[in-house]
């Protein structure tokens, strides 16, 4: 029997793989800002891309993304529940998914103006994902591993009861689902620059305005997928915090759509 990936334990442990999960995530996750696009394409050097990869593409949110701004683009993804939220979720011919891990991606090499990991990177093996980037990265070409910062900046109250939930759900995880990456994100750029793949590295960035009322700060919140398997593994919301985040959402927001901004840590690397 061949070894297990190494992301298979971390998507096992994810709750991606339930079928209901794929569909709250799609709406209340956010899309990357185009103010990133844009400056993705500029540090390629190239108006239109000929082809953008997406690793880690779930249900294509940073996928689709680009259908009006490229000519081809590939979302990678090894989850088959998200792979096919993201297939039902798209229109546009010229996007399309590929259920396969990023670091064995089967494309062919040298062909990609732009790679990215949209909230992605730290889900892979560092070393053979970045190797799988140089491969199928034109000479010139660009790599993101970009995030968001959690929570949005919405109501200060509100995003100390979401940092306070993140905080219980990351250590209850690694008590109780044994949760381990190699890949945390303030390691990426470091990472990067160690590979000796690229000839540059750096980070910028960018920030996206959002709306939303309480009921979509709750949905992100359950779109953090272990918070998800600790529930159905018996703790409780009040134990993870997520009774506190409705009360206070509730409470700040009402039944309010109130703007809101997503600010974004992208990680570059010129091949």
């Amino acid at each position: 029997m061949p070894a297990e990936h190494y992301s298979e334990q971390l998507i096992r442990n994810s709750g991606f793989a339930d079928a209901r999960f794929p569909t709250g995530y799609d709406a209340h996750r956010p899309s990357p800002p185009q103010a990133l696009l844009d400056l993705l394409c500029l540090e390629a050097q190239v108006e239109r891309p000929g082809l953008v990869v997406d690793f880690g593409s779930g249900t294509g949110l940073s996928t689709r993304a680009w259908a009006d701004r490229a000519g081809d683009v590939v979302g990678i993804e090894p989850s088959e529940q998200m792979r096919l939220r993201a297939e039902d979720a798209t229109e546009s011919s010229n996007v399309r998914y590929v259920q396969a891990f990023a670091d064995e991606t089967g494309l062919p090499g040298a062909q990609a103006d732009i790679v990215t990991c949209s909230q992605s990177f730290h889900w892979m093996e560092p070393d053979p994902t970045l190797a799988e980037v140089a491969r199928i990265l034109r000479p010139g070409g660009v790599f993101a591993a970009y995030d968001y910062d959690w929570p949005p900046v919405v109501h200060w109250e509100v995003e100390d009861a979401f940092e306070e939930l993140m905080v219980r759900v990351g250590d209850s995880r690694t008590d109780r689902l044994g949760y381990v990456s190699i890949a945390e994100k303030e390691g990426h750029l470091e990472r990067m620059r160690a590979s000796g793949l690229f000839r540059f590295t750096r980070e910028a960035l960018v920030h996206s305005r959002e709306s939303g009322g309480a009921e979509r700060i709750v949905g992100m919140a359950f779109s953090l997928g272990p918070l998800n398997v600790l529930l159905e593994g018996g703790m409780t919301e009040e134990e993870l915090g997520l009774a506190q985040l409705r009360e206070v959402a509730a409470k700040a927001l009402g039944d309010r759509e109130v703007g809101w901004f997503m600010c974004y840590r992208a990680r570059l690397g010129v091949k």
